[in-house]
């Protein structure tokens, strides 16, 4: 390796192509049987912004659109899709790998919640365990026919999303925040760890945006101003989606059946994801 040589160009250096220092590929590869189209990470700066929520309305919405969806739950200490769309049956397996459970309308969905003997058992593990597990699910889970894997990252900036970002093709990530003034702080440590990482950002989705006056039908900023558009503006990022705050909405997740919400709100960030 020259001593001028900078990691970032290697233009002009006689090692070119041939340098130890020249960084290695980390990308596992996905199960035999599987055949995944593209996947997209659901992220957040920060929790308690409704990721999950997003990541699952999302995918109903993909599979609405008449997609072969999956969600693959990246969240190990904190899963919850599962329970968003009434699973509690065990993921099953066979000589070629592990089989994640279908949902009602036709969505696969790996979690760890689906392999624990008990659904309700915490998960009390470190950074490195968990970071295997989630490698498990690109290289042991058979996703069969997937035209778009959804992945559910647990918030911030720490082991799984950097295991995701290294370890999974990921074609694009959907930032989720919320109206309050720390969105300007979430968006930016997403927006950082994605440019980074060299992962390409789909947009933005403002999650309880506003509340809908039942009757009138009157949007009432519940958090006060959302000043996103200022925010995403200057990151050059577009508003793909916003969600209001809707007590429908929370029903179906506790009842199981988040695939019978009804709303547009996140056709456009389809749009945007089918033109990837």
């Amino acid at each position: 390796m020259s001593e001028s040589c900078t990691p970032q160009d290697c233009s002009g250096c006689p090692s070119a192509g041939n340098c130890s220092s020249k960084p290695q590929s980390l990308l596992e590869t996905p199960n035999q049987m599987s055949n995944i189209g593209k996947v997209i990470g659901v992220v957040s700066g920060k929790g308690g912004v409704g990721k999950t929520l997003v990541s699952s309305m999302l995918s109903v919405a993909l599979q609405r659109a008449e997609k072969k969806v999956g969600i693959m739950d990246a969240d190990i200490t904190g899963p919850s899709v599962p329970k968003a769309f009434g699973i509690h049956a065990k993921a099953d397996a066979c000589e070629f790998g592990i089989i994640p459970q279908t949902s009602k309308m036709g969505i696969d969905i790996m979690s760890i919640n689906l392999l624990l003997e008990n659904e309700s058992d915490p998960v009390v593990w470190r950074g490195p365990v968990i970071a295997g597990v989630v490698k498990q699910f690109w290289t042991d889970v058979i996703w069969k026919d997937i035209e778009y894997l959804v992945v559910d990252m647990p918030p911030g900036t720490g082991d799984v999303p950097l295991t995701v970002f290294q370890s999974i093709p990921v074609n694009g990530i959907v930032i989720v925040t919320s109206p309050q003034e720390l969105v300007s702080m979430i968006v930016e440590k997403a927006v950082k760890m994605a440019k980074l990482m060299n992962i390409p950002i789909i947009g933005i989705i403002e999650n309880m945006s506003y509340y809908e006056c039942p009757h009138c039908g009157e949007k009432i900023n519940v958090f006060g101003e959302s000043h996103l558009d200022t925010i995403a503006a200057e990151y050059g990022i577009p508003v793909i989606a916003r969600i209001p705050v809707n007590t429908e909405l929370a029903k179906h997740c506790d009842q199981g059946t988040i695939e019978l919400y009804e709303g547009d709100w996140l056709d456009p960030a389809v749009e945007y994801i089918e033109n990837l």
